[in-house]
């Protein structure tokens, strides 16, 4: 089924519902769809291809959906562009995928400080998109035809192009809808780049698709977003850890500001307990945990608030399949062991964009997606991810996940956030490092952390523990330890 057909029926049922509310502006769905129309014929004359992909280089905003389903609608594959990424990382992109346009806006183009090369740039701000268009049949397309290339890391360095089909995502945004009860009634928070995964399936396709109302915003600023809870009653907020945490540092801020949440969801990385209790305890809110992957378009668990678990990320949504594999062996382990996760299910990516290698070693012989998670699966079908398998350290012989180590270092009343690391050790193989970022006004006692460690860890799972001013994160706030890494070679 294509994506834009079930968004177009819901523009039209619908017409004059506000569906989209960003930082300057409310879009009405009859809005939505006349742009994307209009959009779609400017595509038709700019485009040298006529079926060649698109890129889409835009902040969190109504204007992401329009240039979206402009391209779904001209039949086109879209590719959604990180302008968080190094200049040199996104001119890669931009020729790694081949397409000859990117969909962008004036103050974008200024905001990155230079020009994509090799391609003409579509500035929707300097575009009449509101008169009534052409009249045309959008395009059509079978589950297995390629909708989107979203770019994610590369083993090499380089970003790879994950290949979805229209049938991936919409199976996923039914999926998700089916799982959690989305009612159209729902009012969600778009708080994750629409470049990503989660913020563009989730908080961008399944509302437009559900006909729930959406409230985007560009930049994360924790006092902001706390208005939006007050004059927009959000009832569920899809974020990444950090930013529960930000949103606990906003001094004004109280149990009555997210009274509206029924759905608090933590995804991206792990969530701390010492977060997950501090929310819960001064606002009454429950973060739940959910888990997924670029590579499954991307939701694959959801823990259900009343079948809330801690650290469980919830059972498998409808239609996927998973297990737990021995890495090593390859052999499926039982229920309550630790090992990698592997998934399959109508929602898993088509492949790497002209990755043929690096598509084959993605999947094992019985063509289940090899994760590099490690989890472990409860005897109520409850996921726990525990680790990352390219993470694990092997210390004296045993296996240590630097998760365990930063649950420990962050319950440190001086510490707001910790990465762990390894580093080569003569005698035991690795030594554990955390590198810690501080809460403000503490000063930093490494053998006070090492202390409170040693009362909670087994001895050689105790780190060397190092201060940072800030840890390195990506556009979605994820600790990057390939950059701590860096730091002690």
């Amino acid at each position: 089924m294509s994506i834009h057909w079930p968004i177009i029926r819901t523009c039209l049922r619908y017409p004059l519902e506000h569906g989209v509310i960003d930082d300057s502006r409310s879009y009405r769905r009859i809005e939505l769809l006349i742009a994307a129309m209009n959009l779609a014929d400017v595509l038709d004359r700019t485009c040298q291809s006529k079926r060649g992909p698109v890129a889409v280089m835009l902040p969190s905003s109504g204007a992401f959906p329009i240039a979206a389903l402009a391209g779904w609608i001209s039949g086109r594959v879209v590719v959604p562009l990180n302008f968080l990424l190094k200049q040199e990382e996104l001119q890669y992109v931009i020729d790694d995928c081949g397409c000859d346009t990117v969909v962008t806006a004036t103050a974008m183009i200024d905001y990155l400080g230079f020009t994509p090369q090799r391609v003409k740039l579509l500035k929707m701000d300097t575009l009449d998109l509101k008169r009534v268009p052409e009249p045309r049949i959008p395009a059509i397309n079978s589950d297995d035809d390629l909708a989107l290339l979203l770019y994610t890391s590369g083993t090499s360095g380089k970003p790879k192009g994950v290949m979805l089909s229209h049938g991936n995502i919409s199976t996923n945004i039914r999926q998700a809808i089916e799982w959690v009860g989305f009612c159209r009634d729902e009012v969600l928070l778009g708080v994750l780049p629409q470049f990503h995964t989660f913020g563009l399936t989730v908080l961008t396709l399944l509302p437009l698709t559900r006909g729930c109302r959406v409230i985007n915003s560009a930049r994360f600023v924790p006092g902001r977003i706390v208005k939006t809870f007050r004059q927009h009653r959000p009832t569920a907020m899809i974020a990444i850890p950090s930013m529960y945490n930000a949103l606990l540092q906003v001094k004004d801020a109280g149990p009555d500001d997210f009274a509206s949440l029924r759905y608090a969801v933590s995804g991206g990385e792990p969530l701390p307990d010492a977060v997950a209790t501090a929310f819960f305890d001064r606002f009454g809110v429950r973060i739940a945990e959910g888990y997924g992957l670029t590579e499954t378009s991307p939701v694959t668990n959801w823990c259900r608030p009343s079948e809330f678990k801690p650290h469980s990320v919830g059972q498998a949504l409808p239609g996927v399949r998973q297990r737990i594999v021995d890495p090593d062996s390859g052999s499926i382990l039982g229920r309550n062991q630790d090992g990698e996760v592997r998934i399959k299910g109508p929602n898993v990516m088509q492949g790497y964009y002209q990755l043929p290698a690096e598509t084959a070693a993605a999947f094992d012989r019985e063509g289940w997606l090899r994760t590099g998670d490690i989890g472990r699966i409860d005897d109520d079908g409850h996921l726990y991810i525990t680790g990352r398998l390219k993470d694990m350290l092997i210390i004296g012989g045993e296996n240590v996940f630097p998760r365990e180590i930063e649950e420990v270092v962050n319950h440190h009343p001086a510490v707001k956030d910790s990465g762990v690391i390894g580093i080569k050790d003569p005698m035991r193989g690795e030594q554990p490092v955390a590198f810690v970022e501080l809460n403000e006004g503490e000063t930093f006692d490494a053998q006070s952390i090492v202390s409170w460690c040693r009362g909670k860890l087994a001895g050689y799972k105790v780190p060397e523990v190092r201060h940072i001013e800030t840890l390195p994160r990506n556009a979605t706030g994820k600790v990057l330890r390939r950059e701590l890494r860096a730091m002690v070679k």
